[in-house]
């Protein structure tokens, strides 16, 4: 699984793995934070949460032009920086009022325009590692195992995120309730009707004396205070990604040159020359695939989203039962060691790393069921964040699964091309969200949640075996997506098209709003079922186009 790849890939996934560790630890609480600071309804929030996503995945076209120009590690270096500004301006506290929202946006454009320089040309240099003719072959396994230290950021994200905000609501006498923030909002904008309600959960709060109002105010600022302090770990994380990114420099130096700065040092060689038709032939791939993954996006970001006011709204808080243990990042963590022995296991040449995978995997495993036996019948809490780091998780365990299997495929001659992994992974993810429809069936409305309907909450199984399926999808569609990018793409656009998958992302992302928007008033299956259609009409649609996909590539 490793063995073969240039070194140059490992710096360069190290360099995500702290940029996304920071990214993903602010995302993991940033609707939570919109609606705790500021009160924002569940529409204003879609909106906002949708633009910014949409503006990080939209910025990359202009970070890869930029980088076509001027040069990929010039802009990479450039991103961090921005980016370490924008993370800057969200952690300091500010004021809910008007200044507090110009600040908090002005923090989101810094953040984007960072991610935009930094994201897409950081996978280009990847992709340039894998030019030269002896790792060609490799160039999909590559993609695959740096999509997988991304995630490594990603599943460690909600755990920093939940912590801190544990951490600091403790020291003010108070403790997490997804329900507590709305109330204080309404009440204090003079809602009376939620007096009663408040009043029954602040009891549970030990900072609350009786004063109602007093206790809304604490309440919230507290509660917001506890989240700038989890966007100031994406600070830390960025310093890491830099002093990797320059100190492991020179393993990847030479795949930092673009089409024009290989021509001005006479590698004509480096510059492969193609006829205007076959210019057009990969464009014209390119944006076909670009326009089916904009709804997977679309779907797949539901998670920072309406899934997560589903784990808020609808799923029970606590865990019980064998999942419980997925709730405890250290577990998860034992979990990927074992199954990253199990491997090297099969894979290791010599009895002796055959034998140290072993005892590793039998330690991993020792720990996971001595974890579970101390748990008793307790049950154990869960937070609507922590759901976030399912999909990470699974990416990195069944990374090696994936890998293995395309990998018997290939040498019996039958793996799949790229376009048509991307069509299978969009019928997995309308899968997906079938069992979510099937899951919400009988459960209210959000509006008739919030007018006092009561719910028979589902169990968290429900929300992470949806993550599951959605994280198959995944595995066949992002980084078989970003790796036929880096290979078909015109050489002096590959910046550029780097920048369009990630606009095609962005796309995708601003759309995660509809399904926000529609949040209210419509059944909850009906919502999960037009992401059902939206992805089985897209997986048809490349389906329809596979000749000319797959011709492109030849």
């Amino acid at each position: 699984m490793f063995k073969g790849q240039p070194k140059g890939l490992y710096a360069l996934a190290l360099a995500n793995t702290g940029e996304r560790f920071g990214y993903y630890t602010m995302l993991a609480i940033f609707t939570l934070f919109l609606q705790a600071k500021f009160g924002f309804s569940a529409v204003a929030t879609s909106n906002i949460f949708a633009g910014f996503l949409a503006l990080v995945y939209f910025l990359p076209l202009l970070g890869g032009i930029l980088a076509d120009k001027f040069g990929y590690g010039k802009m990479v270096v450039t991103g961090i920086i921005v980016m370490f500004a924008g993370y800057v301006a969200l952690a300091i506290p500010a004021s809910n009022g008007v200044d507090g929202k110009i600040a908090m946006f002005g923090a989101l454009f810094l953040i984007a325009l960072g991610t935009g320089l930094f994201k897409g040309n950081l996978q280009v240099m990847v992709g340039n590692l894998y030019d030269a003719p002896e790792y060609q072959s490799k160039r999909d396994a590559a993609f695959s195992l740096f999509y997988m230290a991304i995630n490594i950021g990603s599943m460690f994200a909600p755990t920093a995120a939940t912590k801190i905000t544990e951490y600091f609501m403790a020291k003010a006498q108070l403790s997490y309730d997804g329900a507590i923030p709305e109330l204080c909002h309404k009440y204090l904008a003079g809602d009376m009707t939620v007096a009663d309600r408040l009043t029954e959960l602040a009891s549970q709060q030990g900072a609350f004396t009786g004063d109602l109002t007093a206790f809304a105010n604490t309440y919230i600022t507290e509660l917001y205070g506890a989240y700038h302090w989890g966007f100031a770990v994406a600070c830390v994380s960025l310093v890491l990604s830099m002093g990797i990114y320059l100190g492991f420099r020179p393993w990847f130096k030479h795949a930092d040159v673009n089409a024009k700065q290989a021509a001005a040092s006479g590698n004509q060689a480096a510059v492969q020359e193609l006829t205007p038709a076959q210019t057009k032939a990969r464009i014209t791939a390119l944006m076909l695939v670009f326009a089916v993954v904009i709804f997977f996006w679309m779907a797949f970001h539901q998670n920072g989203l309406t899934l997560t006011f589903f784990a808020r709204d609808y799923t029970e808080s606590f865990a019980e039962g064998f999942s419980r243990i997925g709730f405890n990042i250290w577990n998860l963590v034992l979990i990927v060691v074992a199954v990253y022995g199990l491997f090297a296991i099969f894979q290791s040449e010599k009895a002796k790393g055959k034998a140290i995978a072993a005892v590793i995997t039998v330690a991993a495993v020792a720990g996971v069921v001595y974890q579970y036996l101390a748990l008793g019948d307790a049950n154990v809490a869960v937070l609507p964040q922590t759901f976030q780091q399912f999909n990470p998780f699974f990416v990195v365990a069944l990374t090696p699964v994936s890998m293995a299997v395309f990998g018997a495929l290939a040498k019996a001659g039958k793996e799949p091309s790229a376009p048509r992994k991307i069509g299978i992974g969009m019928f997995i993810a309308a899968l997906g969200f079938v069992i979510m429809a099937v899951g919400s069936l009988g459960l209210p409305t959000p509006d008739a949640l919030a007018a006092g309907a009561t719910v028979a909450k589902t169990s968290p199984n429900l929300l992470i075996s949806t993550y599951l399926v959605l994280t198959f999808a995944e595995l066949f569609l992002s980084p078989m997506g970003i790796s036929f990018v880096s290979k078909v793409a015109p050489p002096k656009l590959k910046g550029a098209m780097m920048g369009c998958w990630f606009a095609a992302t962005a796309i995708g992302n601003y759309l995660v709003s509809v399904i926000g928007m529609l949040w209210g008033g419509l059944p909850l299956w009906a919502l999960w079922t037009i992401l059902v259609t939206l992805c089985l009409i897209s997986a048809i649609f490349i389906f329809s186009m596979m000749k000319r996909l797959e011709n492109a590539t030849k």
